[in-house]
């Protein structure tokens, strides 16, 4: 439902009420997992999905029933399961269990936390699997019958650089969950008009930021100014950081010169080690939104322990699991 929240909470405060499919269970090798939802207002407006396609009709129907009062009992499953898909010649197998509910404007608790969610906070909401019920969740454990649906602060995406590609890349990395900031000392770049999908944009000298705030394992740094009186002081607190990720824009020349400027600066073989630089992907991109997708692609790759490269060409699992 999270991956939704902004949505939801933006049709409930225009008024509608909402049916929600939410998924309690995953069998065998469906896509999505516990917590994801498909979302259905009662103008007929769709919203997310639960699945790469196979069971939306299904999930479209049920959503519809929700707000109708037809649906006696609020769990079912959707989907086959991988022999009966393969017996019937789908493309894909698995089945989802799942409960419809029904969210109205005057939920208040709860519209609350669909706010936290779509601002980057943290969540937590309980959903009664016999009647689909969604309401405030204690601090105890989830009772019987329920399930819980709950997430942490996102991790942040901190861009350093306001330029064209620091723009692309707010907008390509936001809806992977990233509370993206980005931080530039220049007051004419770092503007929120030129990057519209970031959650703040900063105007400091990106070393002092970085200094000065709080960065964790699950958190990303990618610099991209191209300026080495920004890059070098960013990297260095970059690189000292508990960051999980530190990747800088740049040619290989530029890469060589960095490397060499950050080891003059005291940075240690062990961190030089983490910079991912050149940042991103071979994909050939050339655009500042064909090189954010092969920054984010190799992000979520890197997240995932996988070393990217044409799935034809791989044997192992595809949707990562756990």
């Amino acid at each position: 439902m999270w991956e939704i929240a902004h949505q939801l909470e933006g049709s409930l405060a225009a008024g509608r009420r909402v049916g929600v499919v939410t998924v309690a269970v995953v069998h065998g090798s469906a896509p999505r997992t516990v917590g994801s939802s498909m979302a259905v207002t009662d103008t007929g407006e769709v919203i997310g999905a639960i699945s790469g396609g196979c069971v939306e009709s299904e999930a479209y129907e049920l959503a519809r029933a929700a707000l109708s009062g037809e649906v006696g009992v609020a769990s079912t499953e959707l989907g086959l399961s991988d022999d009966d898909a393969l017996a019937a010649g789908l493309s894909c197998g698995g089945h989802l269990s799942v409960v419809a509910s029904v969210l109205e404007p005057g939920d208040h608790a709860v519209r609350e936390q669909l706010r936290r969610a779509a601002a980057g906070r943290s969540a937590r909401l309980d959903i009664d699997l016999a009647t689909g019920s969604v309401g405030m969740a204690d601090a105890v454990a989830a009772p019987v019958g329920t399930l819980r649906i709950e997430r942490e602060d996102s991790p942040r995406l901190i861009i350093v650089g306001a330029v064209d590609f620091s723009a692309a890349l707010a907008t390509a990395a936001r809806p992977l969950g990233y509370r993206v900031t980005v931080v530039d000392a220049r007051p004419a770049f770092a503007t929120s008009a030129r990057h519209a999908d970031a959650h703040e944009v900063i105007r400091a000298w990106p070393g002092d930021y970085l200094a000065a705030t709080s960065i964790g394992p699950r958190d990303v740094i990618c610099v991209l100014t191209h300026e080495e009186r920004f890059d070098i002081p960013a990297l260095v607190t970059a690189l000292a950081s508990d960051a999980g990720f530190v990747g800088a824009m740049g040619s290989r020349r530029t890469d060589v010169r960095r490397r060499e400027l950050l080891a003059e600066a005291g940075v240690g073989a062990g961190d030089l080690a983490r910079l991912r630089s050149p940042i991103g992907l071979d994909l050939g991109g050339v655009t500042a939104a064909e090189t954010a997708i092969s920054i984010v692609a190799q992000i979520v790759a890197d997240a995932r322990g996988r070393e990217g490269g044409h799935l034809a060409n791989r044997t192992a699992a595809i949707h990562a699991r756990g």
